[in-house]
């Protein structure tokens, strides 16, 4: 428990209401997307900067460990607080400081929620790229923590490529600046990148300056229907072999499409193996020319070439997609994600591994993929209540990290380390890259009081 002291000064610095300290309070702050789970002495919500500083020092005083949380919604298990930790919840954080369309730069809080930047973005005809499926509750500061994805990850690139600067606060209660407000390259060590999926194991962001762009003045998005997955695989290789860079290249196999469609009652035709949603953006000039290249080399394979008529259709299909995680739950109540990536030539070989994991491992696996990227999300479903179900499950994930490794990929392609991934680094990264990685951490936070046990072992 934390001790009246500490919650009497906690209540001065935020205010009674933004300080928790029951246990059904706590219970709720005590999970992420994962089956983890923890229980923290606190929690504290701050609305100023200036307050995590004073939170911060108090910490520090009397020797507590911090837990940053965005809105939880993370898959690695980077939000489990500790039991010598208060979580620091950004909830309250959520102002958008300015928009400035001239410098294409906006400035916002941690706590804004991603799909509510889009909204105010798309009054003013912009908008922010990386949008996660979980845009809708994720926070931009769970996206920097991250270095979230999402579908237009392929085009437009990942939340790194969009943060031109940081306000942060360290370990020792000081406040810095990294980048600026339209900086394109940051001189010196490049503490903004640094700093941007480090899962809030450096710093706590307290502010974003984002960048921002235009929003295409057209677009188009078709669906592609395929009898197998591997199918489906082998257009995207075609399509990324050809040169041409849709916005979003998604994939879909029979069990996502079934679960959907059980949802959304969209159309997606449930005898399918695979689909692909693919969308294309740019000038309304170059829109019919991109769509029927497209067309030509998905038709080769596909058995079904579509493209949406409407805004309807459109938002029926991206529905679906958005939704394909939660629908899992008719089948089986529990699922393991993972968020393995590979080349992209190789990602034809990627489905092959994780049909074969499935097959090896007696394992149900349904596939959702950032397939542009070489981003596959397989989703083991199974039930937690089962010891012997949940123990075969994270043997089937450590062979899908594995098999990414093989094919040249990485264990993680934008749902982070966390706990649940840290037992995996150190067989992608050498001992010289890990003991890098260790001193950065030292440098920031030599008393481990961030994050502790996130990412790394110190």
């Amino acid at each position: 428990m934390l001790s009246q002291t500490v919650v009497k000064r906690l209540k001065e610095i935020v205010g009674e209401k933004n300080v928790v300290t029951d246990k059904v309070g706590l219970l709720t702050y005590g999970y992420d997307g994962t089956l983890l789970s923890g229980e923290a002495l606190g929690v504290v919500s701050p609305k100023t900067t200036e307050q995590v500083v004073e939170i911060v020092k108090l910490m520090n005083e009397h020797n507590i460990k911090l837990v940053p949380r965005g809105a939880g919604t993370n898959e690695s298990g980077g939000t489990i607080p500790s039991q010598d930790s208060v979580v620091i919840s950004f909830s309250k954080m959520t102002k958008i400081h300015e928009i400035d369309t001239e410098n294409f730069v906006a400035v916002v809080e941690p706590g804004v929620i991603n799909f509510d930047l889009q909204v105010e973005l798309e009054k003013k005809k912009f908008y922010f790229p990386p949008d996660p499926s979980s845009y809708k509750a994720s926070t931009i500061g769970g996206n920097v923590g991250e270095c979230s994805g999402g579908p237009k990850c392929f085009k437009y690139g990942v939340t790194r490529d969009y943060i031109l600067g940081l306000e942060v606060v360290l370990p020792n209660g000081q406040v810095i600046q990294t980048g600026g407000r339209n900086f394109q390259s940051e001189p010196g060590y490049d503490l903004t990148r640094i700093i941007v999926g480090a899962e809030g194991t450096l710093g706590l962001v307290t502010k974003v300056f984002v960048r921002i762009i235009p929003m295409p003045r057209a677009k188009k998005t078709m669906l592609a229907i395929y009898d197998k997955v591997e199918d489906a695989s082998r257009t995207v290789a075609d399509i990324v072999a050809a040169g041409i860079i849709p916005t979003t290249l998604e994939l879909m196999d029979n069990l996502l499409i079934n679960t959907t469609e059980d949802f959304t009652h969209a159309g997606l035709p449930r005898d399918a193996g695979a689909v692909l949603i693919i969308e294309v953006d740019g000038y309304p000039e170059d829109m019919d020319a991109q769509v029927k290249t497209i067309g030509e080399i998905a038709s080769k394979i596909a058995k079904e070439f579509k493209v949406a008529q409407s805004a309807i259709e459109v938002d029926q299909v991206w529905t679906s997609r958005r939704s394909a995680f939660g629908s899992v739950a008719r089948v089986r109540p529990s699922y393991g994600v993972n968020d393995i990536t590979v080349p992209r030539s190789n990602f034809p070989k990627a489905i092959e591994g994780v049909l074969k994991v499935a097959k090896d491992f007696g394992v149900t696996i349904g596939v959702v993929a950032h397939a542009g990227d070489g981003n596959l999300h397989p989703l083991i479903l199974f039930d937690q209540r089962n010891k012997e179900e949940v123990e075969t499950v994270h043997a089937a994930e450590q062979a899908l990290c594995m098999m990414a490794l093989d094919l040249d990929g990485t264990i993680s392609g934008e749902h982070g380390i966390g706990l649940v991934k840290k037992k995996y680094l150190d067989s992608e990264f050498s001992p010289i890259a890990m003991e890098a990685f260790r001193k950065v951490k030292r440098s920031f936070d030599p008393s481990n009081r961030f994050n502790p046990g996130k990412v790394i072992e110190l």
